[in-house]
């Protein structure tokens, strides 16, 4: 029979690790992650489907044939500490027995203030963009993946990967954390077009280029 050793076992937390953080996850950028070589991964993919951690399923991405992806089943997920799923989840649930739900909202609200506060003193001197590579950095710093691109007269925001993904399934509340740290920072409304909890594969927020909206103004 085969015995794994510890490196890995290292190596095959490591794997579940990037895929709790990232959420799906391909052969080629697990192994990025986790550096080491594609063909090693599919090994640890592999085991790892055969005790219920991981699962897999096509997924259309641009033109071209489908690729398969990866991610945690339930099962995988409850192998990590409660710090990271469950101790979050529960202490959700008494709140939302206790408070009423405008309650619980501000104290998001307020979460994402206090996160935002180390970063607003010179906001003002900052441009768009230079707030929008702000975000990007402390979301980053939170956690998630965050890329933004110009599109027309507003900017996209694209949450590549998010750590509130499994505590957001059943308290989707969560999410108002980082949409209220984007706006904040950017001092314009972010507006949600896209979410993981709705089935699409990232979240994706919208907010407008005041400059260009400036200029129609005037």
């Amino acid at each position: 029979m085969f015995e794994e050793n510890d490196q890995s076992k290292s190596t095959r937390e490591r794997v579940l690790q990037t895929l709790l953080v990232n959420k799906r996850c391909t052969i080629n950028e697990l192994a990025e992650a986790v550096d080491i070589n594609p063909i090693s991964v599919r090994h640890h993919i592999n085991r790892l489907q055969a005790e219920g951690l991981v699962s897999s399923e096509e997924e259309r991405h641009g033109v071209g044939r489908p690729r398969r992806v990866y991610f945690l089943t339930e099962e995988g997920v409850e192998t990590f500490p409660s710090r990271y799923v469950r101790l979050p989840t529960m202490l959700l649930e008494q709140l939302k027995e206790t408070m009423p739900p405008s309650m619980i909202n501000q104290i998001f609200s307020e979460i994402a203030k206090e996160l935002a506060s180390d970063y607003t003193d010179d906001l003002e001197a900052l441009s768009m963009e230079e707030r929008l590579d702000l975000v990007k950095q402390m979301l980053n710093n939170e956690g998630f993946t965050v890329k933004w691109e110009k599109q027309g007269d507003h900017y996209q925001i694209h949450e590549v990967s998010c750590p509130y993904y499994y505590v957001g399934q059943t308290h989707p509340e969560v999410c108002s954390v980082d949409q209220t740290l984007i706006s904040t920072v950017l001092s314009v409304p972010a507006e949600k077009i896209k979410c993981v909890l709705h089935g699409d594969a990232r979240c994706t927020y919208i907010v407008p280029d005041m400059k260009t909206t400036e200029a129609q103004e005037s």
